[in-house]
């Protein structure tokens, strides 16, 4: 498809531990459209985080990307070299992380991280303390902008604050702002909501979804709150277990959910047009990726399990037009 901007295929990303290998993600594959927010959700150590970090090229010793294609606007990915990878991370890919405390450094103003990333994608100046006075000043500038399109309250003093003199909202404002300076292609978002307070999570959403528009971008979107899935994106992706089970147009996921394990997640939501005495939940718990179940990952905690199920892991199949699940009920051999 000419629209699509980013295609992960058969994604394997594997952590080489003492106790064992964690198959993180085991076979992950998905697109990302030009324009759009595509939202990526499941549970805690699904390996939500680990898919972001494979397609930005985060991923550390001990993990490692065993197999797979990243294909970014008709490269893949995992076939350049770490210094062709750099050129692109930051500059046409960026990512918010989960907790903008720990992603932006304590010893400098927000205004210098911002201009420093931009005197290194935009002049090629790797120190900003190498950059003439006149050139760190136009960037400055445009770091205030920059923090003008986020909201920021007051960016001409918040330029020259420390990260710790910023409540959560703010640094967060300010993260969103470092990498939509270079202009990417594609943003990745990490929970980017996550330890914020109910105002302060829609006043973000509201940035991305506006940023979205003004821009042109591609969003990913990772979170586990089934909430803000049907609040901004137009396309889902469930995982489970390092697996991509379900992938459909948000409304259509929510309207018509056929995998077993989404049906689950979105049954035990509280609602509030609809009395239930007791909410409805997902019997069992997550399995352990160092061993986990054979065939299909779900079925130790489906109602639905049948015999292939424990002998072969059914592959994403297209049940609509648009609507891709991975259930043997649906003829996912």
């Amino acid at each position: 498809m000419s629209d699509v901007l980013l295609k992960v295929e058969d994604l394997h990303t594997y952590f080489y531990t003492y106790e064992g290998v964690v198959k993180a993600v085991d076979g992950v594959s998905f697109d990302i459209r030009k324009g759009e927010i595509f939202g990526l959700v499941g549970e805690t150590g699904c390996g939500k985080s680990v898919t972001a970090l494979s397609i930005i090229g985060l991923i550390d010793e001990p993990g490692r990307i065993v197999s797979g294609k990243i294909i970014y606007k008709g490269k893949n990915l995992l076939e350049l070299s770490e210094e062709e990878r750099r050129k692109i991370r930051g500059k046409e890919i960026s990512m918010i992380f989960q907790e903008p405390m720990t992603a932006l450094n304590p010893v400098y103003t927000i205004g210098d991280q911002i201009v420093e990333l931009l005197l290194l994608h935009e002049e090629g100046i790797a120190n900003i303390k190498r950059a003439p006075k006149e050139l760190k000043e136009e960037k400055k500038k445009k770091a205030i902008e920059m923090l003008k399109l986020v909201r920021m309250p007051d960016p001409e003093r918040t330029i020259d604050s420390y990260p710790h003199e910023l409540s959560g909202g703010m640094r967060q404002r300010a993260m969103i702002s470092m990498m939509l300076a270079t202009k990417p292609s594609l943003l990745i978002a990490d929970e980017p909501t996550t330890a914020l307070d109910v105002t302060v999570q829609a006043q973000i959403l509201n940035i991305l979804l506006d940023m979205k528009e003004k821009l042109g971008i591609s969003i990913l979107l990772i979170t586990h709150d089934l909430s803000v899935i049907a609040e901004v994106t137009d396309r889902v992706g469930v995982m489970y277990a390092g697996n991509i089970v379900e992938i459909a147009d948000t409304y259509a996921l929510f309207d018509n959910p056929r995998h077993p394990y989404t049906v689950g997640l979105l049954q035990a939501i509280p609602s509030v047009t609809e009395k239930k005495e007791e909410l409805k939940y997902i019997r069992g718990s997550v399995p352990n990726l160092i061993y986990p179940p054979s065939g299909c990952r779900f079925h130790p905690r489906c109602d639905y399990m049948m015999p292939i199920c424990k002998k072969e892991k059914p592959k994403l199949v297209e049940i609509e037009p648009g609507h891709y699940v991975a259930c043997h009920l649906f003829g996912g051999e």
